[in-house]
C-alpha cells in the first residue's frame, strides 16, 4: 500500500489542534490554530490566501474566534474550487481507545478526530498537488476552508454574503466513500414557546395552562407534517418524504400548578422543492390562533438559519465528470452540507470525498488508507479538468 509522509504529518498537526464547533460554549474551541496551519501549508504551494472573520469574533485574536479561509492559485473567471470544513464535534474521549488528538495507524485505517470528517481532505488537496508543481493554472484553483459547519454553518454563509468564492464548479469534500452526491435534503430545527398564567391546580381558571396549548400545538405540527408528506415527495432519497420531529419538551416544575411555560423544539427534514421561508409561514399560520384561543402568549423563532435542501442535476457536466474519475455512479444522501451555499453562488456542486459518514461522529473515527489513493486520482483529474482546460 502507497506511503505518504507528508501526509500524514500534515493530517497529524490538523488533528492535534482542537477545532471542536458546539452550541455549548463550555465545549467550543477556536479553529484559528487550524486556518493558521492551512495558510502557511497552501502559501508554501504557491497559493494567495485571504482570512476571512465569522461575525462576532475578532479577526485578530484566537479565544473562541472563527475564521475562513480562501487560498488561490492561478487567475481567470472559471476553475475550481475545493471546500471543507475544519471544525470537529464535541467527543466523549472515555469511549475512544486511541488519542483522539494525535493521528494513529493501525489495521489499515488513520485514527483520529476529524480524520474522517473532514480534516484529512486538505492533506490529500496537497499531495494531489504534487502533480502540479511549476504548472501554471490557466484557470484558478481556490482552496475554502470553513468555519462552524457542524453546529450554524456560519463561516460559510459569512462568505456566501460576501459573494465568495467564485469558480465554474465547486466540490466539498464530506465523507461520501468517494461517490459523487448530487442532492441531498434540507433541515430547520425551530423552537416555540408559550408563554401562559402559573396558578393553583386547584382551579383551572386562576391560570392559563402552557402546557395543555403546546398539547394542541404538538397535534397542529404532526398534521402538518401529513400534510407535506401528502404534498412532497422525491425518490431521490430512500426517505422519500420530508419529516417533522419533535424532539424535546421542557414544561412546568409540580403537578399541582397550573404550567406557565412551555417549550418545545422540532425539526423539519425538507425535499428539494420545499422553501424555508414558506414553510416558516405556515408553521406560525397554524399555531398562532392555538395560542389565541387559549389566551397565550406564543414565540416562534429558528434555532439556527436552516439548510436548504441541495439539488445538481444527475446530467451536469460536473457530476458526469466525477463520475467518470471515480468510476461511481452519482446518489443522493440524507445528511447535510454546505452544498446549496456554494451553489447560490452559481458554481455547479457536487459532494465527494473519501470517507464514510458511518464513521463521521462516531469514536475512534478513522479512514481507511485504500481510500487515500483513490481520493488523490480524482483530485488531480478534476484540476487538471477545471484548472488546464485543453491541456
Amino acid at each position: 500500500m502507497p506511503r505518504f509522509p507528508a501526509l500524514f504529518t500534515h493530517l497529524d498537526t490538523l488533528i492535534s489542534l482542537p477545532s471542536i464547533s458546539s452550541a455549548n460554549p463550555e465545549l467550543d474551541t477556536s479553529n484559528v490554530p487550524v486556518i493558521d496551519y492551512l495558510a502557511q501549508c497552501f502559501e508554501d504551494l504557491g497559493f494567495r490566501t485571504e482570512q476571512i472573520a465569522s461575525p462576532g469574533t475578532s479577526p485578530l485574536t484566537s479565544g473562541n474566534a472563527k475564521r475562513n479561509l480562501l487560498a488561490t492559485r492561478g487567475e481567470g473567471p472559471g476553475g475550481l474550487v475545493l471546500a471543507g470544513h475544519t471544525d470537529t464535534v464535541p467527543l466523549d474521549a472515555a469511549l475512544w481507545t486511541v488519542n483522539p488528538f494525535r493521528l494513529t495507524e493501525k489495521n489499515g485505517r488513520l485514527y483520529g478526530l476529524g480524520s474522517t470528517d473532514m480534516k484529512s481532505f486538505f492533506p490529500l488537496i496537497m499531495e494531489a498537488l504534487k502533480a502540479f508543481e511549476g504548472v501554471e493554472f490557466s484557470q484558478p484553483l481556490i482552496v475554502l476552508a470553513t468555519a462552524d459547519e457542524e453546529t450554524s454553518m456560519q463561516g460559510a454563509r459569512t462568505l456566501a454574503e460576501l459573494g465568495r468564492p467564485k469558480a465554474r464548479c465547486a466540490v466539498i469534500g464530506e465523507p461520501t466513500g468517494m461517490r459523487p452526491i448530487h442532492a441531498h435534503k434540507g433541515v430547520m430545527m425551530e423552537s416555540i414557546d408559550l408563554l401562559g398564567r402559573s396558578g393553583h391546580s386547584s382551579n383551572p381558571d386562576l391560570g392559563r395552562n402552557a402546557l395543555e396549548a403546546m398539547h394542541e400545538v404538538m397535534g397542529e405540527l404532526l398534521a402538518l407534517r401529513s400534510s407535506l408528506q401528502q404534498r412532497y415527495h422525491s425518490p431521490l432519497f430512500r426517505i422519500a418524504r420530508p419529516t417533522l420531529n419533535l424532539g424535546c419538551i421542557h414544561g412546568g416544575d409540580n403537578p399541582n400548578r397550573i404550567c406557565g411555560q412551555c417549550h418545545l423544539e422540532f425539526d423539519v427534514r425538507l425535499l428539494p422543492g420545499m422553501e424555508i421561508a414558506e414553510l416558516r409561514e405556515e408553521i406560525r399560520a397554524r399555531v398562532q390562533p392555538i395560542a389565541d384561543r387559549h389566551e397565550v402568549q406564543a414565540t416562534i423563532k429558528p434555532l439556527f438559519a436552516g439548510l436548504p435542501a441541495f439539488y445538481t442535476d444527475p446530467d451536469n457536466e460536473l457530476v458526469r465528470t466525477a463520475e467518470r474519475l471515480t468510476g461511481n455512479r452519482a446518489a443522493s444522501v440524507a445528511f447535510g452540507t454546505e452544498a446549496p451555499l456554494l451553489q447560490r453562488l452559481g458554481m455547479d456542486t457536487i459532494i465527494l470525498g473519501p470517507g464514510d459518514i458511518d464513521q463521521a461522529h462516531q469514536p475512534d473515527e478513522y479512514l481507511a488508507l485504500d481510500r487515500l489513493q483513490p481520493c488523490i486520482d480524482a483530485l488531480r483529474g478534476l484540476i487538471r479538468h477545471y484548472c488546464l482546460p485543453g491541456k
